[in-house]
């Protein structure tokens, strides 16, 4: 321990720190959306009169640019390099929410280790990420969502699938972008799939949810200082349910879900913060069916989707959450005007010409590396109709 020390030519200022923690590399499933959110997250801290620190090792990036962070370590975000750095820093707390999945990871062991993450406690986010746990929540605040169960075996996989119903989702707990989720419409198909995750990922607690077959499917991005909670927008997918959200054409503001589908889907979202204690960014999945809106996940953190409605209406929000999040500022403080003249498109962007063996199929597991974004006057466009026309309503299994 001691060499590393000596060999080390960072050194820390008597400044209050906050670290954020990046997203690594870009890998499928994620993407270039949450540098946007650390680069912001960064100058909040700045204006909050904090030393920002930022740690990510991906040269592509502008988090990772010299003139960004008041200091940045160039280095895997994985814990045995993030503990040496907080050691010797001494941080007021960390960021997790704006580095994606790999970011929020960590917050188990920062938590353990008495580390202050800064906005949603990890207890928290473990309910969210947690899906018994979380559809515990569901049940207790009344908000409808898939029948689903727990399964540590193929055995009790079967059982649980026939008790909730075919088709169902195959999934395994605490994953990024969908990895080895499968739709099986059988007894077989389960069975395979669960031996096919326990090879990959030992010892996974596996989920088992009714698959809401051929439904629609939307998604909230928001923000809540322990009071008040803000919907930042409301994004209504083209494709059905199924498709990784990561993969779906989505447009902003919703535009043929029904007023009292939208108003239900925001009610449940504040429900959810609120339950959650959030403190800072969450994003809340639905899927509508008959009329009926179900919740199918949360991730408290920063999505895909915040810097692209950040940018479609116009709005800092990464810098007002990140100033929620240190408890510098609460939502009344900020005048949020959506400057938006019609309909913005989030348009997935694929790489297969990089990765020629990947399955080209759309399902639930993620093949999208970012995302690009096209405005439309109205619905009237001839682009937006060929793409709602054209819309893929088969999934891969």
């Amino acid at each position: 321990m001691n060499q590393t020390i000596s060999s080390n030519e960072s050194i820390p200022s008597q400044k209050k720190k906050i670290i954020v923690l990046g997203s690594g590399p870009n890998r499928i499933g994620q993407g270039i959306e949450f540098d946007y959110c650390c680069v912001h997250g960064l100058l909040a801290i700045k204006e909050c009169g904090y030393e920002a620190i930022m740690i990510n090792c991906n040269p592509e990036t502008v988090s990772t640019d010299f003139d960004m962070a008041d200091k940045l370590y160039f280095e895997p975000v994985y814990w045995e390099h993030l503990w040496e750095i907080i050691e010797l820093e001494q941080p007021e707390g960390v960021i997790v929410q704006l580095g994606g999945q790999t970011a929020l990871k960590l917050a188990k062991k920062l938590t353990e280790k008495g580390i202050k993450i800064i906005g949603t406690s990890f207890d928290s986010m473990d309910i969210a990420e947690d899906r018994g746990r979380f559809s515990d929540l569901l049940k207790d605040l009344d908000i409808p969502y898939p029948a689903y169960g727990t399964a540590f075996t193929a055995d009790e996989a079967i059982e649980v699938a026939n008790k909730v119903g075919y088709p169902v989702l195959v999934r395994p707990s605490y994953v990024l972008g969908g990895q080895r989720m499968r739709i099986v419409i059988n007894d077989d198909e389960v069975e395979k799939a669960v031996i096919s995750l326990l090879k990959h990922i030992p010892n996974n607690k596996i989920l088992i949810d009714h698959f809401l077959d051929r439904c629609q499917e939307a998604e909230i991005d928001g923000i809540f200082d322990g009071e008040e909670f803000h919907v930042m927008g409301v994004m209504e997918h083209i494709e059905p349910a199924g498709i990784h959200s990561g993969d779906s054409n989505a447009v902003l503001p919703a535009f043929n879900l029904t007023p009292l589908e939208v108003t239900t889907m925001e009610y449940y979202a504040e429900k959810i913060a609120r339950a959650l204690d959030i403190r800072g960014l969450i994003n809340i999945q639905f899927a509508i069916k008959d009329g009926k809106v179900y919740v199918i996940e949360a991730n408290p953190r920063a999505s895909r989707t915040t810097p692209f409605i950040a940018k479609a209406y116009q709005i800092p929000y990464l810098n007002i959450a990140t100033k929620v999040m240190i408890g510098a500022a609460k939502l009344k403080e900020f005048t949020m005007e959506k400057k938006l003249d019609g309909f913005a498109i989030k348009e997935p962007v694929f790489s297969f010409n990089k990765f020629p063996n990947v399955n080209k199929e759309l399902g639930p597991e993620m093949k999208s590396t970012g995302e690009a974004i096209r405005f439309i006057k109205d619905l009237r466009d001839p682009y937006f109709r060929t793409l709602y026309k054209e819309k893929s309503m088969y999934l891969s299994k």
